[in-house]
């Protein structure tokens, strides 16, 4: 029995290995280069770099700015966070209220479809639709008195402008996610509820709301692990010099000093930092995914 078992899962390994032979080439691999955050790296010295310690890490601490990128990571990062579980729920709220399913579904399409585009396409839309001079939402500010806001050009505005983008782009899929956590609610109890006098409200009260609390705390506190991940694709083809105090973050910030700057050690130093923080906040929502949600992953 043993033998057969082993022969019929043969194939479905033999399918996983490209995948596998891909994650170990360009994830694991490259993993040995984290090294050079521990060097003073010379690419003409690929193997004998001299060794540094800490002094890097010491370096991007002391660099002026370095803490300020730090706090527009966290911000921007959590206020995406809490958009983008805010923002779906109540559209499945309100979604799950509409009784024509032709209009539901259609809406529900509507919505979910900016979630399909890169950030390529949704930066080249947002700089025409925010443009000080010829953008629909300025000559909109502009009908009712409001002078022009350069959303993306004004360090005060372009977090908002990044924050609720992002929500823009993403909540389709949330919305998708609540909306099947819904269908899992007994329609008995709405029918018990309305017998006992409970008008809409009090039905979402009491019956819809406390039906999908598992899922939204599962995705609360899953999201925990991208709370340094504010969006690099999204602000690096949206930011310009003129935001960098609001705008920069860590992956922004590490792609300008090792990429444009070539300073590999230090830009090698904060990923890794990053990573490490990522990957004990990852280790954490998993483990209060499964004491509250009761979320496994195997």
């Amino acid at each position: 029995m043993l033998k057969i078992g082993n022969s019929r899962e043969t194939p479905l390994h033999l399918m996983l290995l490209p995948s596998v032979v891909l994650v170990l080439i360009y994830s694991y691999l490259p993993m040995v280069g984290l090294l050079i955050a521990f060097q003073k790296f010379n690419p003409a010295h690929l193997f004998d770099s001299p060794w540094v310690g800490w002094e890097n890490f010491k370096y991007v601490y002391d660099m002026p700015g370095s803490m300020q990128v730090l706090w527009n990571t966290l911000t921007i990062s959590l206020f995406k966070i809490i958009g983008l579980i805010v923002v779906p729920v109540t559209f499945a709220l309100l979604l799950n209220e509409v009784g024509k399913s032709l209009f539901k579904r259609t809406f529900q399409t509507l919505i979910y479809l900016p979630n399909f585009l890169s950030w390529i396409i949704m930066a080249g839309v947002l700089i025409d639709i925010l443009s000080p001079s010829e953008g629909i939402v300025n000559k909109s500010l502009g009908l009712i008195g409001i002078d022009p806001i350069y959303f993306l050009g004004d360090a005060t505005w372009f977090p908002i402008t990044m924050i609720v983008s992002d929500v823009w782009k993403g909540f389709g899929f949330g919305t998708v996610v609540y909306l099947a956590a819904l269908t899992s609610i007994d329609p008995a109890l709405y029918e018990s509820a309305r017998v006992d006098g409970a008008g809409r409200w009090k039905q979402t009260l009491y019956i819809t709301l406390p039906g999908i609390t598992p899922i939204i705390v599962l995705m609360s506190v899953l999201s925990l692990g991208n709370v340094l991940n504010a969006g690099f694709d999204q602000i690096f083809n949206l930011y310009s010099a003129q935001v960098y105090e609001t705008g920069d973050i860590i992956d922004t910030f590490v792609y300008r000093l090792g990429i444009e700057q070539t300073q590999f050690s230090p830009a090698t130093a904060i990923g890794l930092f990053k990573s490490v923080i990522s990957f004990t906040l990852i280790a954490l929502s998993y483990y209060l995914a499964s004491k509250f949600a009761d979320y496994r992953i195997f």
